[in-house]
């Protein structure tokens, strides 16, 4: 591809360059996957956990001695006690002990004055005993706070500016917070105030909104009650110049080359992904606060982006008018190449639709009187163009294929857009000939069970068996680590890439956050990001549920790092809970592994199987 690219670290090269690894020892091997109706081959379902008689020996695993918990009311622990046959209180609450010592159990927050859990394992012979303390998030509602003595208010619920934000002097700021329905709130600054109206209909008590121009001194929260009169400090709101909004430019270009490293565009600070825009785009600031950026990126529409990807241009600096020409098709044997003549780096949204892509430009004009289709190549059928705004241009780019894949980058005088051909299949070996990147979750970072087994090692563990299983059916694999080194999360993708992969499994265990009630919502999943990852998430859901035995918790779109890569399909697999003691026990056996990985693997093979049909 006549892209340059940014080399990755050493340690991760070598990571990918590892895709030789020997096989496992003493797994069960061979075998094409089948169709949703025959026989799977290999082991189904998960393994029974062993007794354990050993000595008592009580352990937590989660919450870890003096940890927060963000939960109002109730919340989970997990740990061991060493001995299946223990009976275990916490609380005074009796919790079930797997076989093999093990416990996971939901129960109410211990009390606020006395914030610690008192676990109590007996046998016939023994008691062990055990308290963890913990800290307890301040989530106190409304109805909680004393509307006599002394004034009590949610501090940490309080809503206002942080940092150093930057406004249009216009723009409404809300103020927020709860605090005791009979006290009076208010917002002063210097030369006014605005007092907060009650919100009984809402978690806060009392909200108003000012407007930013009021705010550039600070300004400061009053809450009062009788003699009492508590102060919270609002900070300074800069005010954006409206006749001449600052430049800033998105990356450096120049330091950032790679295809992979793009610039993350959300519709709301700290939101979802959204676009994904080319380093050294150039467009308007128009504000900022709490680690984000705001920009305008065409007339009509503004978007946020993290403030470290912000780099500022001179005052003066003046934003050219973006001009788009004439479109050209060029193929290749692996894509098409769409290429769109520009004076300089647009902001742009891909829509992927059924044998259709969508390529809106922002800050563009374009007027075309030529599309130029090269090499009678079908991949791309027609090109239509619309002019949405006098700022804004919509391609719509009929296919005959479904999307399978795309990159946008930039060539000196113009933005290329690379759709991928889908590969070719041989029905009878599905995966003969193609490059995949089996992906092991973590670390840093990563999930732990009851007996303190880990994520990262689980995860590389299952991994190694996909490997092996998809070399049986014929594909050549590559493999983002092979120890339990920590590998950044966003080289992941850029390996995948690079390795021209036509598929990328990440292997994940899961795991609940505070206050979720872990027994009725355990079950497998399958994530996705982008449209074309879809087919693929719903062929390998349906072989876990299969395989595995546990609930089916469905294919989830999600906001995931590792699947923001667009030139393949890509997936993460959060196959069992780990902190659930039989789906702990059942990922340290190489039954339970192989069930995974031959899930994983089947799935894998009827997608591509389907491309065939």
């Amino acid at each position: 591809m006549p892209i340059t690219f940014r080399p990755l670290t050493a340690a991760t090269l070598l990571l990918a360059a590892l895709a030789g690894c020997a096989r496992l020892p003493g797994v069960v091997g061979g075998g094409a996957a089948r169709g949703e109706g025959a026989a799977l081959e290999g082991p189904v379902g998960l393994p029974p956990i062993p007794l354990v008689e050993g000595p008592l020996a009580v352990r937590v695993q989660y919450p870890a001695p003096n940890q927060s918990i963000a939960t109002r009311d109730s919340n989970f622990i997990f740990g061991t006690v060493g001995n299946g046959r223990a009976a275990l209180t916490i609380n005074g609450h009796p919790a079930r002990v797997a076989p093999n010592g093990a416990f996971l159990a939901f129960l109410p927050l211990p009390p606020r004055g006395n914030p610690r859990y008192e676990l109590v394992a007996t046998t016939a012979r023994d008691t062990a005993r055990l308290t963890v303390p913990i800290r307890i998030a301040s989530f106190a509602p409304v109805a909680a706070l004393p509307e006599n003595g002394r004034l009590v208010v949610d501090s940490v619920s309080i809503v206002m500016p942080r940092g150093r934000p930057l406004l249009r002097e216009d723009e409404a700021v809300r103020i927020a917070i709860r605090a005791p329905s009979n006290a009076t709130v208010w917002v002063g600054w210097d030369g006014g105030l605005q007092m907060l109206a009650a919100q009984p209909a809402s978690p806060y008590a009392f909200a108003t909104e000012v407007l930013a121009r009021s705010l550039q001194m600070g300004g400061t929260l009053f809450v009062a009650r009788g003699a009492d009169t508590l102060r919270f400090p609002i900070p300074r709101v800069e005010l954006v110049d409206a006749t001449l909004p600052p430049l800033v430019q998105l990356g450096n270009a120049a330091a950032v080359p790679d295809t992979d490293r793009v610039i993350i565009g959300r519709p709301v600070p700290a939101g979802t992904y959204k676009w994904l825009f080319m380093p050294g785009t150039i467009v308007e600031q128009t504000g900022r606060q709490e680690g984000f950026v705001r920009v305008r990126i065409d007339a009509q529409l503004e978007v946020w982006v993290d403030s470290a990807s912000v780099v500022p241009l001179p005052t003066g600096t003046v934003l050219a008018r973006r001009q788009a020409g004439n479109v050209t098709v060029v193929p290749a044997a692996e894509w098409v190449d769409v290429q769109i003549p520009m004076t300089s780096r647009a902001p742009y949204l891909l829509e992927q639709l059924p044998r259709r892509i969508v390529l809106t430009l922002y800050g563009t004009r374009q007027s075309v009187d030529l599309i130029r289709f090269l090499g009678n190549d079908t991949l791309v059928r027609m090109i239509n163009w619309v002019p949405e705004t006098s700022d804004r241009v919509r391609l719509d780019l009929e296919l005959s294929q479904a999307p399978y894949g795309y990159l946008v980058f930039w060539e000196p005088g113009r933005m290329v857009l690379r759709l991928r051909r889908q590969p070719t299949i041989d029905p009878a070996r599905p995966l003969a000939g193609l490059t995949l990147v089996v992906d092991p979750g973590h670390p840093p970072g990563g999930a732990a069970g009851p007996t303190g087994l880990l994520e990262p090692r689980v995860a590389l563990d299952v991994s190694l068996r996909v490997k092996r299983l998809l070399e049986e059916r014929g594909a050549t694999v590559v493999m983002t680590r092979t120890t339990m080194d920590p590998v950044a999360l966003g080289d992941r993708s850029v390996v995948a890439r690079r390795a021209n992969a036509h598929a990328l499994l990440s292997i994940h265990l899961n795991a609940f956050g505070d206050g979720t009630n872990p027994f009725p919502n355990v079950g497998t999943s399958v994530l996705f990001f982008h449209p074309q990852s879809e087919p693929l998430s719903r062929d390998v859901q349906r072989q876990l549920v299969r395989r595995l035995g546990i609930r089916d918790l469905g294919i989830h779109y999600q906001n995931i790092a590792i699947g923001r890569t667009t030139w393949m399909p890509a997936i993460i697999t959060e196959g069992l809970f780990l902190m659930v003691p039989e789906q702990e026990y059942a990922m340290r056996t190489e039954q339970g592994q192989e069930a995974y990985a031959r899930a994983v693997v089947d799935g894998t093979v009827e997608y591509f199987r389907s491309l065939a049909r």
